[in-house]
């Protein structure tokens, strides 16, 4: 990649003023709380806010949180030179231009564990529902019908739950679905130990076939894009169920609906959209409604009281971490580094183009200057590097301007 794609050289940021941080979309106040107790200057956002309105509002702000429904594009970060770093309060990251903000120098924070248990538990209360058909008779009832059936309706007890995706989501559903009397395969792109009596499937289409109900735990990649499609749902069993609580590029809406009217497929639970509402407010159309034995809900796999606390602590904790020390442990898009601060120093945070001669050139300020450096890590993908180091603080500002000036230089700020 060319230099012209990089931002300019930015100036030293120091920890002088307070750090700002911007949370949009309810994001639950124990990360405001964490936030607020490390003196940051906190400012709430109801909703989402639309590219234009984020780019104007991230003037100034150093910190920036947000969850499923705030795209983040180059266009809000071109000029975002105050942005140190985004938390995602959520697991998924790709409302968020992931090469961008790296090349841009900003990591990005999301929460892979937090909300695991909640979505396990959904998709766990699902497959009950579906395979009970309660849905249905309690909608009858509210209509005023009594249909007290037991056709159709079965335990789930020795039936086969096939996991696609044995991540941190799947493996614990494993779990919950044995101690149901459940029988659990699954299948992922990579080797994963198995949990309990779980057995990995030799391929997707003998999970498909072998399973009662199919769940779904991927993440949005060009891989999964639409990986349950006319095809696919053809290799289910006659009778099956589908789950989706994962991301709604993953299944082909319209498929599925001919999959549930032809009865091939006994049941559906989509809790993910290819297009969804903006607000609580917007209306909403899929071709799924109205169909029976099928469950939809808004989006509310990790929507629980519990989930939205844990979430907000971990990303919070992050954030701080990144702030306080330069942490980038868990970072989606940036080099890893984690160090110890060290009693008596200062810490200069470097992100640059990931080119030939920048630590040469770094090294060589610092022995112009005569700085002792008292520790150093540099860390770096394909576009760029990420270095932590510490040194005597009597010489930490000199050295920090000059490394600014570099033209390799993307960002670079001292913590003291």
């Amino acid at each position: 990649m060319s230099p012209a794609h990089f931002p300019n050289p930015s100036t030293p940021i120091s920890n002088k003023d307070p750090v700002r941080v911007l949370l949009l979309e309810n994001i639950h106040a124990s990360a405001e709380k964490l936030l607020a107790a490390e003196g940051f200057v906190v400012e709430r956002v109801p909703g989402a806010l639309k590219p234009q309105e984020l780019a104007e509002r991230l003037r100034g702000v150093h910190l920036l949180g947000i969850r499923s429904k705030t795209t983040v594009p180059e266009g809000a970060l071109e000029h975002a030179e105050s942005l140190l770093a985004i938390g995602a309060f959520c697991i998924g990251t790709n409302q968020i231009d992931l090469a961008s903000s790296n090349r841009h120098g900003i990591p990005c924070f999301n929460a892979p564990f937090s909300n695991t248990r909640s979505v396990a538990e959904m998709v766990l209360a699902e497959v009950v529902v579906l395979t009970r058909q309660l849905f249905d008779r309690s909608r009858e009832v509210h209509a005023g019908q009594w249909r007290k059936v037991a056709t159709g309706s079965h335990e789930v007890r020795g039936k086969t739950l096939g996991i696609i995706g044995y991540g941190h989501i799947g493996s614990q559903l494993g779990v919950l679905a044995e101690a149901l009397g459940m029988r659990v395969i699954y299948y992922d792109t990579m080797t994963k130990l198995p949990l309990g009596n779980s057995r990995a499937a030799a391929s997707l289409g003998e999970l498909l076939a072998e399973s009662d109900f199919v769940t779904l735990h991927v993440p949005a990649t060009h891989a999964t894009n639409m990986m349950m499609g006319t095809a696919e749902l053809a290799q289910m069993k006659k009778g099956a169920c589908l789950i989706n609580a994962s991301r709604g590029s993953v299944v082909d809406i319209g498929a599925l609906a001919q999959a549930l009217r032809s009865k091939h497929l006994g049941g559906a639970a989509v809790d993910v959209y290819p297009e969804e509402p903006e607000t609580n407010s917007d209306g909403f159309l899929t071709e799924l409604q109205n169909l029976p034995n099928v469950v939809l809900t808004p989006h509310i796999g990790g929507s629980t009281e519990e989930a939205q606390e844990s979430i907000g602590r971990e990303v919070a904790t992050s954030l701080i971490k990144f702030v306080r020390s330069g942490a980038t442990t868990g970072a989606v898009n940036f080099p890893q580094v984690e160090a110890p601060l060290i009693a008596g120093t200062h810490r200069i945070l470097n992100v640059h183009r990931n080119i030939p001669g920048v630590l040469r050139d770094i090294n060589r300020i610092v022995s112009d200057l005569n700085a002792n450096i008292h520790a150093q890590v540099l860390s770096t993908d394909a576009s760029i590097g990420y270095l932590v180091m510490d040194l005597d603080q009597d010489v930490s500002a000199q050295v920090c301007d000059a490394i600014a000036g570099l033209n390799s230089d993307i960002k670079t700020r001292i913590v003291s």
